[in-house]
């Protein structure tokens, strides 16, 4: 993948987009492990949803974003809806467990 300051055209945008947004997939894989994980380790069920936890997590996005100059409230909007889908995910293993 080229730089996206090395870009001459939309092919190579695309191209580097795409490869990105492959590797956010597969990262997403692995943050979802990490769900799997927590509802074998949690021992009740109201322990999955944790607001705290949430804000703490939002918080260090914002500050991440900030620091990649990324919009921080995009930031920290994606991590809102990612973070109630990890939650549904969580619950559905935990409930199966």
């Amino acid at each position: 993948m080229i730089a996206p300051e090395e870009c001459r055209s939309m092919t190579e945008v695309r191209a580097g987009v795409d490869e990105i947004d492959e590797k956010i997939v597969a990262l997403l894989g692995t943050r979802f492990r990490f769900m799997e994980a927590a509802a074998r380790i949690k021992p009740r069920r109201e322990d999955v949803r944790d607001e705290v936890r949430k804000a703490a997590v939002i918080d260090h996005v914002r500050r991440a974003a900030a620091a990649a100059g990324v919009p921080t409230e995009l930031a920290a909007n994606l991590y809102d809806m990612l973070i109630e889908g990890s939650i549904a995910y969580e619950f559905e293993k935990f409930d199966a467990r």
